[in-house]
């Protein structure tokens, strides 16, 4: 049997490169595929650290998974070998409640590709052909890996029920609050994005944020106030930051009537007040991976209406990762996204 080599994270804190036998296809996962690229999400570097609740030990990591179709068993009909392609990080048992009602991200029986059972960090992966979606051409391997993240922000507008006349407030603009104002820019609602960086919040404004908040430095509330319609506040938040008060400040600035999207993991306590969810009648809701998005993604990258081009900052073999982690650790304000690759 020949083997290959995989990041394994053995325990909270220890990295290691092992060896592992190549997966075979089966009936179900009838589609081996080259891995060509992983990114480094937030969520990679909490199992890594221990601070991700959902992951469990030992873990070969990594959920944004893009590679090239190397051979296919016969029940496979969706791609054919030679096929570049992302995988849907996501498996789901299809018959619990959340899965009745087309809400398999957050099945009972979850199963996360690289948080509770092995995922990209490796030389291949076999998967059902139906958690395959084809790679429009133009799209680099690498810069591929954003197509995941940006399924994250389209489920968390998708929760928020974003529109046109909403007052949207984006706590948050690293990799994923980047990602969030791609999509929320195709509501055509006004959008506010708010951190600590200046040079992330100079992009923003770039990228095409109308406001931009500097949480060290100006009054979060008291600018929501200034750039909202009639001082209403932000008719949704969504909390890109999951830092120990980004939930407490969703909160206290959205407006009445108005919606709260939470995404992080964090099982820390933070301060909410009863009061402040129910004097305005808000809807806090969380937004857990993606539901099926991988196509409407893929169909926006190839209309030209979401770019995702050489947005990657840093990348690395999969075999440094160690030293990729490490770098990743060190909050160098160039770092936007770090992808690993296995070529």
């Amino acid at each position: 049997m020949s083997t290959m080599k995989a990041v394994q994270i053995v325990k909270p804190g220890e990295l290691k490169i092992i060896d592992m036998e190549v997966p075979t296809i089966d009936e179900k996962n009838n589609v081996l595929v080259k891995i060509k690229a992983a990114g480094i999400c937030g969520s990679d570097v909490g199992i890594y650290k221990g601070s991700n609740a959902a992951a469990t030990y030992p873990r070969v990591i990594g959920h944004e998974i893009v590679g090239e179709v190397v051979e296919t068993g016969d029940s496979a009909k969706k791609v054919k070998k030679g096929d570049r392609v992302i995988i849907d990080q996501v498996t789901a048992c299809g018959h619990c409640y959340a899965c009745r009602h087309g809400r398999p991200n957050v099945c009972q029986n979850l199963q996360v590709r690289g948080v509770h059972i092995d995922g990209g960090y490796r030389e291949y992966i076999a998967v059902p052909d139906t958690d395959c979606y084809i790679l429009p051409d133009s799209v680099r391997y690498e810069d591929a890996v954003l197509i995941e993240p940006t399924t994250i922000a389209v489920q968390a507008c998708s929760r928020a029920e974003l529109t046109e006349e909403d007052e949207l407030l984006i706590i948050g603009c690293g990799a994923l609050g980047t990602r969030m104002l791609s999509i929320a820019k195709l509501h055509g609602c006004k959008i506010i994005v708010a951190d600590v960086v200046d040079e992330k919040l100079a992009e923003a404004k770039a990228n095409g944020a109308d406001y931009t908040i500097n949480l060290l430095t100006e009054d979060l509330e008291a600018k929501c106030k200034e750039y909202t319609t009639d001082e209403y506040g932000p008719t949704v938040t969504i909390d890109c930051a999951c830092t120990k008060d980004s939930l407490g400040n969703a909160i206290k600035v959205t407006g009445n009537a108005g919606r709260v999207i939470t995404m992080g993991f964090s099982v820390a306590p933070t301060e909410v007040t009863n009061f402040g969810i129910t004097a305005k009648e808000l809807d806090v809701r969380g937004s857990r991976l993606q539901n099926r998005k991988f196509q409407q993604v893929i169909d926006l990258i190839a209309e030209g209406k979401v770019n995702i081009d050489h947005q990657i900052s840093h990348t690395f073999k999969f075999t440094d990762a160690q030293a990729a982690f490490d770098f990743n650790d060190t909050r160098d304000p160039s770092i936007r996204k770090i992808v690993l690759t296995m070529d």
